[in-house]
């Protein structure tokens, strides 16, 4: 009967043993599902390096688009600038003949008047 005690600290060794190994086993199990995370992270995060490169890209191209518009926008200015000076020449001289011409005009229509 003095196996009983002996056999049962076996069995309670072997119990802990299998417990640890049970423990191990879901940290490993754990382990692996973290490197699975980092992995698609690591995946996601270079898709996004690619995505935000692209986008500098863009926006460097967008910039010097910018840039060009804005050049050609002060061109026009300073050739915009002398044609309307020669519009507003060209309005004032229409404004003097009519000036001019408005007691000429009421001449003739009295005069067309008369003949008819």
């Amino acid at each position: 009967m003095e196996d009983g005690p002996v056999r049962s600290g076996l069995s309670e060794a072997g119990s802990r043993i299998e417990t640890l190994k049970q423990r191990a086993l879901n940290a490993d199990k754990r382990v692996d599902q973290v490197e699975d995370v980092l992995d698609g992270l690591g995946k996601t995060m270079n898709g996004l390096n690619a995505a935000v490169e692209r986008l500098e890209g863009g926006l460097d191209h967008l910039e010097g688009t910018l840039s060009s518009l804005d050049d050609l926008a002060q061109r026009l200015i300073r050739l915009v600038e002398p044609v309307e000076a020669i519009v507003e020449r060209i309005d004032s001289i229409v404004t003097r003949r009519e000036t001019m011409m408005s007691p000429m005009d009421r001449l003739r229509r009295l005069r067309n008047r008369t003949v008819r």
